[in-house]
């Protein structure tokens, strides 16, 4: 398998650019196109759930978007050492039933020398919030450019 830059050891700028593709990625909410970044091999644990695999990893997610509707993804860089980088992110998202929630959470990141994600430890709390309350307005897909970041929302 090719590469997925930026590849490890990672600087601010490319472990930015790194938390940046994640997030669009995963705000296009196609499991296939996500689980590549993941290594054949990947450890999560997102909650109290642990995955293995990048099959696994990606059952996950048709599961997770298929709950989750109407999904729109933050990440933001926190830090970032050799072939690891920690982020903060927050993502809205509502149930079948209409009630809004926006999900607040941390992850660890490790990764193989491919630049493939090998470990990802994921922690979130879900807060119901009014529809009134959203701060996540743009179309599906990936976040416009001049949209604000988490630290710009006051999140």
């Amino acid at each position: 398998m090719e590469p997925r830059p930026p590849l490890p050891p990672f600087t601010r700028d490319t472990a930015a650019h790194k938390v940046r593709l994640a997030e669009d990625a995963w705000n296009s909410r196609d499991p296939e196109r996500v689980a590549q970044a993941y290594s054949v091999d990947t450890h999560w644990r997102n909650r109290a759930e642990f995955v293995e695999g990048r099959e696994a990893a990606a059952a996950f997610l048709r599961r997770k978007w298929s709950r989750e509707l109407e999904y729109r993804l933050i990440k933001e860089l926190w830090a970032h050492d050799g072939h690891r980088i920690a982020v903060r992110f927050a993502y809205e998202w509502r149930d079948d039933s209409g009630q809004w929630y926006r999900s607040y959470g941390n992850e660890n990141w490790e990764f193989a020398d491919d630049g493939r994600m090998a470990r990802r430890i994921a922690s979130i709390n879900d807060r119901p919030i009014a529809a009134s309350e959203r701060k996540f307005h743009w179309p599906q897909g990936r976040r416009p450019d001049d949209h604000p970041g988490l630290s710009e929302l006051g999140l």
